[in-house]
């Protein structure tokens, strides 16, 4: 996927000359994804475990495939930790920066960057079309929250509206 946005990218710089070679390579790598998803999804076929969860998180408004193949390979323990677990896991959690007498700004932390990175583009998507969370978003923002950290709080509540949901099997 990084190396097909690469090539849209190149395809509107490199101009005319160009073109035609980007939109070759662009196929090729379309088609690739196309079979890696076709894989993907028949070895999730195969395993009763992460069919059944992809059912349900597919559900959602806001999850597609990419973050579906995402959790279920970088998030096995979706399902079985609590709502703080799941976010310090993810690296959504607002972590203290406190010493002594001092009071830190509270700031996410660690956490699996390849779940973290699929989650932001799933809730942004999520704040336009998920009715939970875009209502949420709102909320916060005209509360005066940065955007940024509306879309953290955003991400934290979605993975665990979604954790809940694998949790409860509905």
């Amino acid at each position: 996927m990084e190396m097909r946005t690469q090539e849209l990218n190149r395809q509107t710089i490199m101009g005319k000359s160009l073109e035609s070679s980007c939109k070759r390579i662009i196929k090729v790598l379309d088609k690739e994804i196309d079979r890696l998803e076709k894989s993907l999804s028949n070895h999730i076929d195969e395993q009763t475990e992460w069919s059944e969860k992809r059912d349900l998180l597919i559900t959602t408004p806001g999850v597609g495939n990419t973050l579906v193949y995402t959790l279920l390979a970088d998030l096995p323990e979706i399902g079985t930790l609590n709502n703080r677990e799941i976010g310090a896991l993810v690296g959504v959690a607002p972590m203290n920066r406190d010493s002594g007498s001092l009071r830190g700004e509270r700031k996410i932390n660690g956490g699996r960057a390849s779940v973290r990175t699929m989650l932001y583009m799933a809730t942004l998507n999520a704040t336009r079309c998920n009715p939970v969370i875009k209502h949420f978003y709102t909320k916060l923002v005209e509360q005066g929250k940065h955007k940024k950290v509306a879309i953290v709080a955003c991400m934290r509540k979605f993975i665990t509206i979604l954790n809940a949901m694998v949790m409860d099997k509905k």
